[in-house]
């Protein structure tokens, strides 16, 4: 058992947009084996249809095989496709639907099982979010607020970072009133490795973009870029 989950959080783009086709790369990169099994979870969008099929369509050369998690799964049917994968993604949408979705099914406390007996978890948006203690999110439908994950990786997310521009002072905002943990800022285009030794390191596809760590320090919030991973 790995003393943290490893995890990568994409703060926005990559293949359900048809961008940043790298970042898929450095996921899969971080795998040992040459060809992966990898999952998907498309709960956040609705099963959008168009989504799955860029799944399919992004990782059927590179993966021995590619399946999707149907939003009708239950527990027992989620820990069994689990179990036949090394690698799971998870698609952005609205966090409150997926975390709301996993804890009523009973997937919340699968999906934890599962990466913390070595399944590399990944997602993207709403699918970062989620493995979180809390996340920043428009997904209440009242604008940017607070939003509780399910508590894989302790502290709190933002995507979007500097592609949305309300998302940088409410971010720092919140944190500044203790609304919310301390966290990690992601721009789109960026990944965020959180490897078994508790580090956190940053993979940019963007010029000029990167992943910061958001912390309260007295009277004031400190961001810090995170340490870059070279391509």
């Amino acid at each position: 058992m790995n003393c943290y989950p490893r995890l990568i959080a994409f703060g926005g783009g990559g293949f359900t947009h048809k961008a940043d086709a790298d970042l898929e790369d450095f996921l899969l990169a971080q795998v040992s084996k040459e060809r992966p099994r990898i999952g998907f979870v498309g709960t956040a969008s609705l099963d959008d249809p168009e989504k799955i099929a860029r799944f399919h369509e992004r990782f059927a050369a590179a993966c021995a095989s590619h399946t999707h998690l149907p939003m009708a799964a239950n527990a027992a049917q989620a820990r069994a496709w689990l179990d036949d994968l090394d690698l799971v993604y998870v698609g952005g949408g609205n966090t409150l639907q997926l975390v709301n979705h996993w804890r009523r099914q009973g997937i919340d406390e699968v999906m934890k099982s599962a990466a913390l007996r070595g399944v590399l978890m990944a997602g993207v948006s709403a699918g970062a979010n989620v493995w979180f203690e809390q996340a920043l999110s428009d997904s209440g439908g009242n604008g940017l607020a607070p939003t509780a994950g399910i508590g894989l990786i302790a502290g709190s997310c933002c995507p979007h970072y500097s592609t949305e521009p309300q998302r940088q002072p409410s971010f720092i905002a919140c944190i500044s009133r203790n609304e919310l943990a301390d966290g990690v800022a992601i721009d789109d285009g960026v990944a965020v490795l959180f490897d078994e030794n508790g580090s956190r390191l940053a993979y940019s596809s963007r010029s000029g973009a990167g992943a910061y760590a958001v912390r309260r320090s007295e009277n004031t919030v400190v961001c810090t870029l995170l340490q870059a991973i070279k391509p």
